[in-house]
């Protein structure tokens, strides 16, 4: 039986030993951590387990929702209406339905029309165009003009991508529409991601693989046969390797190695994120998610998680996530977590004079830290784009390095894995077969 080791423990490590396991390959998933999950880590908080940053799931999100009916979680799904807010020069607006749009003052009342009828025509418009190649600011700036890009839409780009905002593709955001909408329809799970997480884990055991925690790769060595992966104080021999680290951490493993000189390192820089979580005592302004723009605020998203999950899930409190995407080397991410605790909760009563929100409604606050959340794509990144096997090396990679163009997603993640390991599946046919040939040509 063939050896395999799974690097990474996040959502596509996950489902891509789940899958090799279950279909009776001798799988070894290595974390670096003391938790599985990667994005999708929790934490006690009372008596309940909490998600360390925001999830859901999509109605379409069929390899996700596949991957929880496997490992026996379909009764633990349950689905909830939500809603869009926006938040522009410290006002608040819902931003949902035409007439939401056509109050929305941020702009005029031409640009609002505008704005309603681009974006219901940007599938369409974006048909037979170079996307890949062509920068989001000038085809937005095109179709919107100049004003809406720069007082809303650069803004939102700003928030995830930074400095880079303008110059993203415009395929990366062509490509997700239709998944997440204004108004839509949610889904959780009852037992939250530690539910899951564990489920995925006990399944992996039953069907025999293997599961290491504190396990972090030093090196990966090309072999003969396949992969020596060397880790603190052991090395294992794999026949094959599927990676699911971030691209930086996959290229220090195999830094000054022949399998470096195999791999084209597309130099990705990832956006980190900054996650702070509020129990409060009492709703907000009951949308799911509020875009914050030009308002004062180190975060720029409100996620008000209550209004999809059951407050039961959080102890009988509302839960909040208010979030900064920024790069791990960053001053906001140096920072120290009680300094952004202080700072965020005077910032986020600032959103809400109305609703007489103040430090007595929030119960407590945790901030979480993630360094490799989103890659920023360069133009023409489809051609840039990592081969999933290495050349040379019997080495397969499954990152959010190559889920482009869709969107970075635990969606996109676990339909890759399994993309990944089918792909390993017919390397190794063609490997046997080849051998089963060249048996037959030397006897």
């Amino acid at each position: 039986m063939k050896k395999i080791v799974v690097i990474g423990a996040g959502i596509a490590g996950l489902a891509a030993s789940h899958k090799l396991a279950k279909d009776g390959y001798n799988v070894t998933l290595l974390e670096s951590n003391s938790q599985l999950g990667g994005l999708g880590t929790f934490f006690k908080h009372g008596e309940k387990w909490i998600d360390k940053f925001y999830h859901c799931q999509m109605p379409s999100d069929d390899p996700l929702l596949k991957l929880i009916d496997d490992v026996g979680l379909k009764d633990q799904l349950y689905w909830n209406p939500t809603r869009m807010g926006f938040i522009v020069d410290k006002k608040r607006y819902s931003f949902n339905t035409p007439i939401d749009l056509l109050k929305f003052k941020p702009i005029s009342f031409f640009e609002r029309l505008r704005f309603g009828i681009i974006s219901l025509s940007l599938r369409y418009l974006g048909k037979e165009k170079d996307l890949d190649n062509l920068p989001i600011e000038t085809w937005f700036k095109n179709l919107y003009g100049e004003n809406i890009w720069k007082k809303i839409l650069k803004q939102l780009f700003l928030s995830k991508f930074g400095d880079h905002a303008g110059n993203l593709p415009a395929l990366y955001i062509w490509q997700r529409l239709g998944r997440e909408k204004n108004v839509a329809t949610r889904g959780y799970l009852k037992c939250g991601l530690k539910g899951f997480i564990d489920a995925i884990e006990n399944k992996i055991k039953e069907y025999g693989g293997e599961i290491r925690i504190n396990s972090p790769v030093k090196k990966l060595e090309k072999t003969d046969n396949g992969v020596e992966v060397i880790l603190d104080n052991e090395t294992i021999n794999a026949d094959w390797v599927i990676s699911t680290i971030p691209i930086p951490q996959f290229t220090n493993a195999i830094k000054d190695t022949e399998i470096e000189k195999s791999f084209v390192d597309p130099k990705l820089t990832y956006q980190g994120v900054v996650n702070a979580l509020f129990f409060l005592n009492k709703p907000l302004d009951n949308f799911y998610w509020t875009p914050v723009v030009n308002s004062d605020t180190d975060f720029d998203g409100v996620v008000e998680m209550t209004e999809l999950v059951n407050t039961e899930q959080y102890g009988d409190k509302y839960m909040v996530y208010v979030m900064k995407y920024c790069h791990r080397s960053s001053d906001l991410f140096k920072e120290d977590e009680n300094s952004i605790k202080e700072r965020w909760q005077k910032q986020l009563i600032s959103l809400y004079p109305d609703l007489n929100f103040t430090e007595k409604d929030i119960d407590d606050i945790k901030v979480f830290k993630a360094p490799f959340v989103e890659p920023i794509y360069p133009l023409g990144y489809s051609k840039l784009k990592p081969k999933m096997k290495i050349d040379d090396a019997n080495i397969i990679l499954a990152t959010s390095a190559q889920v482009y163009p869709n969107i970075t997603s635990w969606n996109a993640s676990t339909g890759l894995s399994e993309k990944a390991v089918e792909y390993l599946y017919q390397l190794n046919s063609k490997t046997q077969e080849e051998t089963a040939t060249m048996s037959k040509v030397t006897e």
